[in-house]
């Protein structure tokens, strides 16, 4: 028995279940229920898991060509479990505890399509030029009724009230807010700030940097399905959907992110994007640069579903170019003010239903591109970065894909991508996407027959 599990059973010895949970390159948490019993098996063998649980699509569906189903017989792979993440799961009335898992192949191999082992892969490229990513994850969402999916709260959506900041929308679902904390720190999860975002229902909370980047994410995945469980304990539902209503706001996650040289004993040092510049250092300028250039390629990563791209549209707080600004919530990508040691770059433009595995990794892989070849990202823009983007004039050559197809197309022809997240995820993730694509373009809606029906 491992010192985390025998640790925990210790600790915890009411715990009848165990949930195992792996994500999957949509994002999507997938697993089963075991008995605690069962779990002394797993750290010590690993588990078998169908590896076609990494080739299903949003709605679970087989996306045979992925290469993960019939081409290998719907063959097992081996989980084993992620350290540091057996913990309690609160909001379960039965005593159940839950651990995050990463797929292996039978010879112990990274599984090329688990999205984990792809940020693993590119915290490591930036440790072996010794600089190490710190990271923190923002996470916008909706909270809703589980009746009606209409927003939470006193406010309703039609009635014009912008909720930005609104302490009031705290305080009216402060029960259900106490309980996410509490959940949190059961689970080691440093959930810091918690705000009321624009919208009616809408809401964010950033957890702390982490000198982990891996296990950054590893918190934002676990925090997002604390939020959603402690969430139907009290009959509500928490989205992450990228535009739940076309009238309101849409939701992001922004990643904060700034690089830190060795320090004495191996671990992380001095931040090196810190300067008394608000634009911060050369090298701060050079990871900019790359995550300029590789954003157009990389937006079907950060905007990976049919909803994601209703998200974009000009002042609406989610960014429309690939820009850079200082202090500047008009771009997508902003240095904050703040003292000099803090210095770092918010990427903005990741709906809040990207996979924060594949985010991570894609901004860091964007990030060392720009180092290696210190490519400059131009000026910064100043004042309205949503004007300045939607000037002829100004365009850009390398414009973000403005639909969905366009995006899958962009990542497909991307060498950049190819080699940030892997060939074979690259595969597995297009062939998800492209299905996904094509039945979401193939549903008659009901704004089809209200505007062809008659006409």
């Amino acid at each position: 028995m491992s010192d985390e599990l025998q640790e925990f059973v210790s600790k915890n010895p009411d715990i009848e279940a165990v949930q195992l949970c792996i994500t999957d390159p949509s994002g999507v948490a997938r697993g089963k229920t075991a008995s605690i019993g069962e779990l002394g098996r797993l750290y010590l063998h690993g588990r078998p898991v169908a590896g076609s649980i990494l080739g299903l699509d949003i709605t679970g569906t087989d996306v045979d060509a992925t290469g993960l189903v019939w081409d290998t017989g719907d063959a097992d792979l081996i989980c084993r479990p992620v350290a540091g993440t057996l913990v309690r799961a609160p909001w379960l009335s039965r005593p159940t505890a839950q651990v995050m898992l990463s797929m292996y192949t039978l010879s112990g191999e990274p599984a090329s399509a688990d999205p984990r082992h792809a940020l693993a892969r590119a915290v490591s490229r930036l440790k072996g030029r010794g600089m190490w990513p710190v990271l923190a994850v923002e996470l916008e969402f909706y909270v809703l009724r589980e009746t009606d999916a209409a927003p939470a709260g006193s406010i309703a959506r039609d009635s014009g009230r912008i909720e930005a900041y609104s302490l009031a929308r705290l305080e009216e679902l402060a029960p259900v807010f106490d309980e996410v904390y509490a959940a949190a720190r059961a689970q080691g999860i440093p959930a810091e700030t918690l705000m009321s975002e624009y919208a009616p229902g809408q809401f964010e909370i950033t957890l702390a940097h982490r000198d982990d980047a891996v296990r950054a994410v590893d918190e934002a995945v676990m925090f997002k399905r604390l939020l959603r469980g402690v969430a139907a304990r009290h009959g509500l539902l928490v989205t992450f959907m990228a535009k739940p209503f076309a009238d309101l706001a849409g939701s992001g996650m922004h990643v904060h992110v700034s690089l830190a040289g060795e320090g004495q004993r191996g671990g992380s040092g001095q931040n090196l994007f810190a300067s008394d510049d608000p634009a911060g250092t050369p090298l701060l300028r050079h990871a900019i640069g790359g995550l300029k250039a590789t954003m157009a390629e990389s937006l079907l990563v950060f905007a990976p579903n049919g909803n994601s791209y209703r998200r974009f549209r000009s002042q609406s707080y989610a960014p429309t170019a690939a820009s850079w600004g200082v202090n500047n919530r008009s771009v997508s990508l902003r240095i904050p003010v703040g003292p000099p040691a803090s210095r770092h770059v918010e990427h903005r433009i990741a709906g809040a239903d990207a996979n924060p595995y594949l985010t991570a990794a894609t901004v860091l892989a964007g990030i060392e591109r720009g180092i290696a070849q210190k490519l400059d990202p131009g000026p910064p823009v100043t004042g309205n970065g949503y004007r300045q983007s939607a000037d002829p004039q100004s365009a850009s050559p390398r414009e973000l894909p403005q639909t969905w197809q366009e995006a899958i197309d962009r990542a497909a022809g991307s060498d950049f991508l190819r080699e940030a997240l892997g060939q074979g995820f690259l595969k597995v993730f297009l062939a998800i996407k492209r299905q996904e694509c094509d039945r979401f373009s193939a549903e008659v809606t009901e704004l089809d027959r209200a505007w062809y029906l008659r006409s």
